[in-house]
């Protein structure tokens, strides 16, 4: 059974996601260690679904250390699905069933959100509800479609595809999920820059693009 809600626009005046969360950080101790299942979160964070789960893939993309060669397209492909359906407009994850049906240990999510409740408190402070006609139907579609193309850039195994599409990718989810249109436009803007000034290198310069792109960067460094 999919328990995926219809693909509906998301209220005018959503509920904090850290208070999204502190809800269902009690339900789930209300239920004791019982284990849950992956439909049941997804059916919690409804609407939230899509910006909650983009951005917890897109944290690790976006770490400056970066990340182990070709790891990153672990991360990167997920986001390609979630990113494809903002494009076809849907504000509510789908899932197959069998996939909604899996368990997870509900101690272990608890603590997660245990632990993730605060830092999510003080990104409300910065990324709150604002220009919330950018996250209505069609230019949700329009951040959705460049989302996409900046989860397909981030996926290729190569230096420097991943970090900053990364980065804007994880300002859009965040933007997302609080319904922050300025967060959304600027992770756009972030993302797709620099994937312009990659693709343009790589049309001058060819391989060599990414030591002179590396190269500038250190020394700006």
């Amino acid at each position: 059974m999919n328990v995926s809600a219809p693909a509906l626009s998301p209220p005018a005046v959503p509920r904090p996601l850290s208070r999204l969360l502190e809800e269902l950080k009690q339900n789930l101790l209300s239920r004791g260690p019982a284990d849950t299942t992956i439909g049941t979160l997804v059916e919690a964070l409804h609407e939230r679904g899509i910006g909650a789960l983009m951005l917890l893939f897109a944290v690790p993309l976006a770490l400056p250390t970066g990340i182990v060669p070709g790891v990153n397209t672990v991360f990167a492909l997920p986001l390609i699905p979630l990113a494809l359906q903002q494009a076809r407009g849907r504000h509510t994850v789908w899932l197959p069933s069998r996939l909604l049906a899996r368990t997870l240990p509900a101690d272990k999510i608890t603590a997660m959100l245990e632990s993730a409740i605060p830092w999510i408190k003080k990104l409300e402070i910065l990324v709150r509800p604002r220009l919330g006609g950018i996250t209505q139907d069609g230019p949700s579609r329009l951040f959705g479609l460049l989302a996409l193309i900046m989860a397909l850039v981030a996926s290729i195994p190569l230096p420097l595809t991943h970090t900053v599409p990364g980065i804007g990718l994880m300002i859009m989810a965040a933007g997302t999920t609080m319904r922050d249109g300025l967060a959304i436009m600027a992770g756009a803007l972030i993302g797709m820059g620099w994937i312009i000034v990659l693709g343009l290198g790589i049309a001058f310069f060819g391989a060599e693009a990414f030591d002179i792109i590396r190269n500038a960067i250190t020394s700006l460094l």
